[in-house]
């Protein structure tokens, strides 16, 4: 019949320890916390051992007995309960991550979910490594952020700040799977569903270290029978957790081997020293004894100091190689004589520094039952039930990827923990870049990202949702992996530095040219792929060597750079001057001005041509391909698209195959029924054409050797007398033309 006094929800919390379990019921009002029914059972044989269950059914039998007194007591059936994992088989690990946009970038929520996310498995990575010899699976059951870092500066919340860089320091705890195992089935033979699951050193802290007291540097020692768990804060966090597997029943066994009696007798020889003058026992032998408590604690000194001094040196490496400030002592074992006063010497504290915690820490906690001490023995239990309400951690099982999945709830678990929890790495849950390129520049370093991929994909419950959304009992997960993105490509052709030019003046004329790029000392093109580790040098001269091999030149006689006789290894730079002789050699100028000035007979305006090739051919000058004109010069201002290359090719094959429609439509043609044989001068190179009446331009091409298959350049330049002209424009005696690639 349920008990009109109690409100409908009772918090049922339960203390599962080495030497005994302790139930408790209860629930909260306002600030306060009301036990309505207590229950301590011992266990009747050593079930457990340094917290850890070795006999499920015994232990099962010891919760059953619990739960049936207190559904006694409150006169209410009992079915969910709230337990805690001791610590001796917790571990923890404290690291560093940081997360690095690619610009500034104003941080949100989902940023800093991705940062602790980085923490968690680089603690992960850790353990695995730290354990990589035991085949142990463990489970993350928490992890607590010590302090977050923006642009590499401490801050209290990132959310919300710009920041090129975050960074995190957490502490993640870890249980492994047969610690669980054995604590769901222990109470669930009890006929008990777990409600919630917290750490024994998280529920005792909650109780004996509040939040405002966390500022301080202090330690929080739960001393049980099997282990004594060490929780630390400071500066308003738990900054370490640690365990000792050294506690009450070490000193037991200190009394069973001194005295010759059982571990039953040797307990209560130990709690008499607590609250009696004078022992009274029988030995194995069956002989009685009479001790003093003060021949008790003289007995227990060596391993009361030995226990002390490891429970310091575990304080001073949690807190980073020093002392805390004060130490809080709850839980039974700490209750021995002698004990804290230890502890303080050890610490080199002042015996007042180092205290139990108990009815102090107790104050907002109302028991109902009559002659309930508040004892430091009572502070987990409560803090257990107290847990209840600040989170409602349990382990619930989904489905991620066809795989049934074992996560410790804490009331905040989403798609991102169940992929950790099967060991999907967290580089494939968000967009991964491709290969990065590293180079130099001008002996700078310069890195060029990859392109971004997709984000994984990921369905719950047949929905596409994000990893921050929350999951449930029984959810089913699907997660497509997030892709990489392309490889960093870099092009020397666009470098902005290597788009700026070099200015110099040519035999008079401005030339303007791209700069070189030189890759590993070698020069490359501006479609050239830098590779990793390339040393890339955008030079800001030419040699004369480079500038005539650019610019297709072949000279006579000495060049001058600045007025001032060069070598071709000399290098140019802006604005330099260069001046020389574009012949083949000094023969073929004589060739050309013998060409002009005496084969021209100015009376009749009349040439022998005969003379011409026979001194022409007499000296070995092969002037079609050797005399070039300034006109021809290659400038990097004068390359044109491809698209006019194909279309000046285009119009030179049409004027050679449509030469009778062009001198139909010639304005200039003039009718003459007799052949005419004219002499006129191609690219300074005389050319006889006879066997027509009339000539026009396009006329050239049957005598002239101009390859029309191939393109040599972006321009074709045609000029008759130095004007420009069309195929059509008529030709006469001496006239003289220029046809040309430009490139």
């Amino acid at each position: 019949m349920v008990n009109k006094r109690y409100p409908e929800h009772l918090v049922f919390g339960l203390d599962i320890g080495t030497r005994s379990i302790v139930g408790t019921v209860g629930y909260k009002d306002a600030e306060q916390f009301i036990v309505v029914a207590q229950c301590v059972k011992e266990h009747e044989t050593r079930a457990m051992l340094d917290g850890q269950i070795h006999d499920i059914n015994t232990v099962a039998e010891t919760i059953d007995k619990v739960k049936q007194e207190l559904e006694g007591q409150i006169g209410r059936r009992l079915t969910d309960v709230c337990i805690a994992a001791a610590g001796r088989v917790l571990k923890t690990v404290t690291v560093s991550a940081e997360y690095e946009f690619s610009a500034e970038t104003i941080v949100k929520e989902e940023h800093i979910h991705s940062l602790d996310l980085i923490g968690v498995e680089k603690a992960y990575d850790t353990l695995r490594q730290e354990m990589k010899e035991e085949k142990i699976h463990f489970y993350c059951v928490g992890y607590s952020v010590i302090q977050y870092y923006l642009n590499g500066y401490t801050i209290g919340k990132l959310e919300g700040h710009k920041a090129n860089r975050i960074g995190t320091n957490l502490i993640a705890t870890f249980l492994p799977d047969e610690v669980i195992d054995s604590l769901y089935s222990a109470v669930e033979k009890a006929g008990l569903y777990v409600a919630n699951l917290t750490l024994e050193p998280i529920a005792a802290i909650n109780v004996a270290i509040p939040e405002k007291f966390r500022l301080l540097n202090i330690a929080m020692i739960d001393i049980g029978a099997g282990t004594s768990d060490i929780s630390i804060t400071r500066d308003g966090s738990i900054i370490a957790y640690g365990m000792i597997p050294r506690a009450g029943d070490e000193i037991t066994e200190a009394v069973v081997k001194e005295y010759l009696v059982d571990f039953k007798t040797a307990e209560t020889i130990k709690l008499s020293c607590l609250k009696k003058k004078k022992v009274t026992y029988k030995d194995i032998m069956g002989i009685s004894h009479k001790l003093t408590t003060e021949e008790v604690i003289e007995i227990l000194k060596p391993v009361i100091n030995s226990m002390a001094g490891c429970i310091a040196e575990k304080i001073v490496e949690l807190n980073g190689g020093k002392p805390v400030s004060a130490v809080f002592v709850v839980g039974g074992g700490g209750k021995v004589p002698g004990f804290t006063q230890t502890l303080a010497e050890k610490l080199e504290l002042n015996k007042d520094r180092v205290a139990l915690r108990g009815e102090e820490v107790l104050g907002d906690v109302i028991f109902m039952q009559e002659n309930i001490k508040k004892d430091p023995l009572l502070v987990t239990p409560v803090g257990i039930c107290l847990n209840f309400y600040d989170q409602r951690n349990n382990f619930i099982f989904v489905q991620v990827n066809g795989d049934r999945v074992k996560l410790y709830d804490n009331s905040k678990l989403t798609v991102a923990d169940a992929a950790i929890q099967i060991g999907l790495p967290n580089e494939n849950l968000f967009p991964r870049r491709g290969k990065a390129v590293s180079y130099t520049l001008n002996g700078n370093k310069r890195m060029a990202r990859g392109e971004l991929g997709e984000a994984a994909q990921i369905k719950l419950n047949g929905e596409i949702v994000g990893l921050s959304h929350n999951i449930e009992q029984n959810d089913i997960i699907e997660i497509t992996e997030s892709t990489v993105g392309e490889d960093a490509k870099v092009i020397v052709g666009e470098l902005p530095e290597y788009k700026s030019s070099i200015t110099f003046t040519f035999n008079d004329k401005k030339i303007i040219c791209p700069k070189f790029a030189e890759v590993n000392k070698e020069l490359v093109t501006e479609f050239y792929e830098l590779k990793e580790g390339d040393a890339v040098e955008i030079l800001n001269y030419y040699t004369l060597k480079q500038v005539l091999k650019f610019m297709d030149i072949e000279y006579t006689g000495t060049i001058y750079m600045n007025n001032i006789p060069a070598v071709e290894e000399e290098k140019i730079y802006e604005n330099f001057s260069i001046r020389c002789e574009i012949y083949d050699s000094l023969e073929a100028k004589r060739a050309a001005d013998r060409l002009e000035a005496e084969y021209f007979n100015k009376d009749n305006g009349s040439i022998d041509a005969d003379e011409v090739f026979e001194d022409l051919e007499e000296s070995s000058i092969k002037t079609a391909t050797s005399i070039k004109t300034a006109t021809s010069i290659k400038t990097a201002t004068s390359i044109k698209t491809a698209t006019s290359l194909e279309t000046s090719a285009s119009e030179v094959n049409a004027a050679a195959n449509n030469k009778e429609e062009l001198l139909k439509v010639s304005d200039h043609s003039k009718v003459n029924t007799l052949e005419e044989t004219i002499y006129i001068i191609v690219n300074n190179e005389p050319l006889k054409l006879s066997g027509k009446k009339q000539y026009i331009f396009v006329d050239i091409l049957d005598f002239y050797a101009f390859d029309l298959s191939k393109a040599g350049g972006s321009e074709l330049v045609i000029t008759l007398n130095g004007e420009k002209s069309e195929f059509t424009a008529p030709l006469k005696d001496k006239d003289i033309v220029e046809l040309y690639w430009v490139k």
